[in-house]
Order: C-alpha cells, then sequence, then structure tokens
C-alpha cells in the first residue's frame, strides 16, 4: 500500500473509533447536547457522524465556518475549547473544537461538542438584573450552522460586506484585497467553487475574484497595528 491509501486508511480507522464516541458524549449531556465528527478531507460532506440537534446538522452536511478557519490553518490549527457562540436562530452554544491528526501530525477531521445554553444565558441575566449586577456579558458573534456549504460561504461573505457597510463598487483596492485576505484567512476559497460563488455575491467576474485573490496572498496587509480589516 502506497503512502497516501495507507494516510487515508488510518484517517478512516480512527474516524470510525470515534463514530460510537459521538452517540456517548450526546447521550451523557442529554438533550442540550450535540456532538459532531468531521472529516476535512471532503469540506462540502464533512459531517460522517452526528448525535443530537442543537445546531441541526445532519450525516453528509457541510461544516461550519469554525471549521473552515480550522482548515485554513491546517496543521497549525490547535483545539478551540469553551467559546460561545450563537446560531442563526438565536440559539446560545458554548462549543469545543478538538482537531484530529493521523500519525503524521497532520490534520484531518474535528470531533465537535455543542452544549444549547440559552436557558443558562437567559438566568444569568434575570439573576443580574435582581441583583442590581448591571449589563451582561458582551453578545457573541454569531456563526452560521448550515448542512449546504453554499450558504455558510454566502453567511461568511454577507456578514463580512455588512461590518464594511459598502458594496465592492464603494470599496478602493487595498479594501478589495483586505477583503479577500480576510474570507481566505477563513478558509472559505478551501471550498470547492468557492471563487465563483463569492464572485456572484460581490457581482463580479470570476476573473476579477481570482485576480483579487491571487494579489490578496502576494501582497502585505498596509493596515497598521490596532486598525480594523
Amino acid at each position: 500500500m502506497t503512502a497516501e491509501p495507507a494516510r487515508d486508511a488510518e484517517r478512516d480507522a480512527i474516524l470510525a473509533a470515534l463514530a460510537p464516541v459521538v452517540d456517548g458524549i450526546a447521550a451523557t449531556f442529554g438533550p442540550v447536547c450535540e456532538a459532531v465528527l468531521h472529516d476535512y478531507r471532503r469540506p462540502e460532506q464533512s459531517v460522517v457522524a452526528v448525535a443530537g440537534s442543537v445546531t441541526g446538522r445532519v450525516a453528509g452536511g457541510a461544516m461550519s465556518e469554525i471549521g473552515m478557519r480550522v482548515l485554513a490553518r491546517g496543521d497549525e490549527a490547535a483545539d478551540e475549547l469553551n467559546y460561545v457562540t450563537r446560531t442563526g436562530n438565536g440559539t446560545l452554544v458554548k462549543s469545543s473544537t478538538m482537531v484530529l491528526r493521523d500519525s503524521a501530525g497532520a490534520v484531518f477531521g474535528a470531533l465537535c461538542v455543542n452544549v444549547d445554553i440559552t436557558a443558562v444565558g437567559q438566568a444569568h441575566t434575570l439573576l443580574g438584573a435582581l441583583a442590581g449586577l448591571g449589563a451582561g456579558p458582551a453578545e457573541p458573534p454569531t456563526t452560521t450552522f448550515g448542512n449546504d456549504i453554499d450558504s455558510v460561504v454566502e453567511a461568511i461573505v454577507d456578514a463580512h460586506q455588512l461590518r464594511q457597510h459598502r458594496g465592492w463598487a464603494q470599496l478602493d483596492r487595498a479594501e478589495r484585497l483586505r477583503l479577500f485576505r480576510d474570507l481566505d484567512a477563513r478558509g472559505v476559497f478551501a471550498v470547492r467553487r468557492a471563487v465563483e460563488q463569492v464572485a456572484g455575491r460581490l457581482g463580479i467576474s470570476r476573473a476579477t475574484a481570482y485576480s483579487y485573490l491571487s494579489q490578496s496572498r502576494t501582497t502585505t496587509d498596509p493596515t497598521p497595528a490596532g486598525g480594523t480589516a
């Protein structure tokens, strides 16, 4: 067996061994918990096993923007533990993403645990108000969890445009390069056909999108330290 098939066989074995763990985690913590096993070799259908329904994931579904971020970091990716985010429908979720590595140390997937803490957050706000403690913690970011990779990519592009408060035509060259650099850093372009999809979402040609992506990878962001992107 050559090196690549052997590596794939090893990765398949790791995923197969972890599949029952997904069910065990969800069963232990009950209906507020969801466990998801990802194979990053297939970004568009990365979910190989899921138990629970906190984010509505299904087997064969796509990775979220969190997974894209891990994918973009490659073998430098690290576990992200106990972070809080919010789904598109408002569910407050505490999550952990634990990367999976083969025997060579290469990242190829992740085991994710999502716990619905919406009720906990509401109780915290109520108790804080009753105790006169003032404002609660900062609003967590919203994360797109979708079984369709196209919806995830579109949500990332739209969120970036919303932060800019301007469309493509109003951005100067530096801002356009920064947009592509940011999308690239978040793993968007690791997804097949993402360049074409981003081009359509921005209202530009595919050739223009490829040109800006290439330039963004070979130029330095002029934004000074502490600036916004």
